[in-house]
């Protein structure tokens, strides 16, 4: 089983308009609410894809019946923990091919709520094959957190994925503990290494990958959007390629190649396949038009088009 944990949800109320009126007035018919985050994102589409998962974190008062129902009908399995303070939201407005957003500031955990998570946290992960800890920490909650939640993870014998960036990404990678997997994005990678990467260069990217900060990862995955992904998993190097598409939206497309490496590795599948089943995913997304969202129906076609290259270290 998969347990997606989101410690900062949100919201998503998505304009999409057809005029725009500033310092007036402007209405619109054309409006979706629906809850999201990283954790979110990836319990949906494990969900989408009939995998066995559960999706928690924290969820204030205000918005709990909201994000519930909305889980609900998209049949998803959730044990949030319920804490004092507001979920937030997050506006995004669609207007002449471009995207504004504006986004809330999350809640500010106390101690005590941070502690009981804890426990409600080992309930669930007691019986968890892999544990995703994607996005970001809400106020009051420091990176030593997340490093936390994942040790209590691997004393259970679950496989944790990390998909975190900038501070947090650090401490983690800093700390005794090691993450089984980690998932950054070209941008991410870059800014953790002070580095620029010519995605053509591979054999840069190994020795980038080699650097002792990555030490004791077994799985790497360097997502670099239309361009695929590098992989680095025990002492191999993949390059994944994948097909052209009409991308709809690819916000979230992150989230579902996580979703794909959780999957494939509760399954127990080999490399190969949990590469293109990561990338698959990543890439139904990205034809959806909403976030964290996957057609089944699609996976076959798709998964049959993707490529995978073993690179070897010169």
């Amino acid at each position: 089983m998969i347990v997606s944990v989101t410690l900062n949800p949100t919201v998503e109320l998505v304009y999409d308009l057809e005029t725009l009126t500033i310092n007036g007035v402007t209405r619109t018919h054309n409006v979706k609410k629906f809850p999201s985050g990283k954790g979110l994102n990836v319990s949906r589409v494990a969900t989408l894809m009939g995998s066995k998962n559960i999706a928690t974190g924290f969820l204030g008062h205000n918005l709990k019946q909201t994000v519930e129902a909305s889980m609900n009908d998209d049949g998803m399995t959730h044990a949030f923990f319920q804490i004092e303070g507001e979920t937030r939201n997050s506006v995004a407005i669609l207007h002449d091919g471009q995207q504004t957003e504006i986004l809330e500031d999350g809640p500010t955990i106390s101690k005590k709520e941070a502690d009981d998570f804890i426990t409600h946290y080992d309930e669930l992960i007691s019986n968890a094959t892999v544990v995703a800890l994607p996005g970001s920490l809400p106020q009051g909650l420091t990176p030593e957190y997340y490093i936390a939640l994942m040790q209590r993870a691997q004393e259970n014998q679950a496989k944790v994925i990390i998909d975190a960036s900038g501070a947090t990404l650090k401490e983690v990678l800093n700390s005794p503990i090691n993450p089984y997997a980690i998932k950054p994005n070209l941008d991410e990678i870059q800014e953790l290494s002070g580095k620029t990467i010519d995605t053509s260069d591979y054999q840069a990217i190994i020795q980038l990958l080699d650097d002792p900060i990555f030490e004791g990862i077994e799985l790497i995955v360097i997502s670099m959007g239309g361009d695929g992904a590098f992989v680095k998993f025990g002492s191999h190097y993949y390059k994944a390629s994948v097909p052209e598409i009409d991308v709809e939206n690819a916000v979230g497309s992150g989230d579902s190649t996580v979703a794909g490496i959780a999957i494939a590795l509760d399954q127990n599948e080999d490399i190969e396949t949990l590469i293109k089943r990561a990338m698959t995913l990543g890439t139904l997304n990205a034809l959806e038009e909403r976030t964290g969202y996957v057609s089944k129906s699609n996976y076959s076609h798709y998964f049959e088009q993707m490529k995978v290259e073993e690179i070897k270290q010169a």
